[in-house]
């Protein structure tokens, strides 16, 4: 369990906005549009990563950081008290009488069993607020994504922040995704975080690798 505790939100993160955003309703799908006519416009965007890294899904993310702070130190002390009860226990077991060895080696496993149900926990809790926060955010970044596409004449944009993504190459000229976190920072107004403060982990892959 060492060093396990204090990645709980992170994992969770990742893990929440990749559920998330393969839960997001089709883009358009309520609204048909006509057949455009001419070539088609098309740009990309890590979706994902355009969601975490505006200014305020690192600030919600940071937030988040702060509420679990306070659990996940409450863990690693759970962990740390365990790691020197072991340690303990090896250096003096041989010399142990046989009812003393018994309850210290009960004391141990309950400890664990305790850390196991506050990590679980956890992770349960930290997931669910993080698949809420990206769900809400994800919604007011995919109305910007849309209008900026509609400005801008693009026909079609295509995430390429999925695994399954068919995206297997995009020209640099065609990631909007810098540009769809700059238009959400400026209608959100909400400031960049300071420089001291964590940003947000950018997760899935930023570009489709070439074949």
């Amino acid at each position: 369990m060492k060093h396990t505790v204090a990645f709980v939100i992170p994992v969770a993160l990742g893990m929440a906005l990749s559920a998330a955003a393969q839960s997001l309703p089709a883009p358009n799908a309520a609204a048909p549009t006509a057949a455009v006519a001419g070539p088609a416009k098309i740009a990309v965007i890590a979706f994902q990563v355009a969601v975490a890294q505006t200014n305020e899904g690192q600030r919600n993310y940071t937030d988040l950081e702060k509420k679990y702070a306070p659990r996940e130190e409450k863990a690693k002390a759970l962990n740390d008290e365990i790691e020197s009860l072991t340690k303990q226990f090896q250096a003096q077991g041989a010399t142990l009488a046989d009812a003393e060895r018994a309850s210290r080696l009960k004391a141990i496993d309950d400890k664990k069993k305790q850390l196991d149900r506050m990590t679980e926990d956890l992770k349960t809790d930290g997931n669910q607020d993080v698949q809420q926060m990206y769900n809400t955010l994800a919604s007011k970044v995919f109305d910007v994504m849309s209008a900026y596409a509609a400005q801008q004449g693009y026909t079609m944009v295509l995430d390429m922040s999925q695994q399954t993504t068919p995206v297997l190459y995009a020209a640099p000229s065609l990631d909007i995704t810098k540009a769809i976190i700059d238009a959400y920072n400026a209608k959100s107004g909400v400031p960049p975080p300071p420089p001291s403060l964590p940003s947000a982990p950018a997760p899935g892959p930023q570009a489709a690798p070439a074949h």
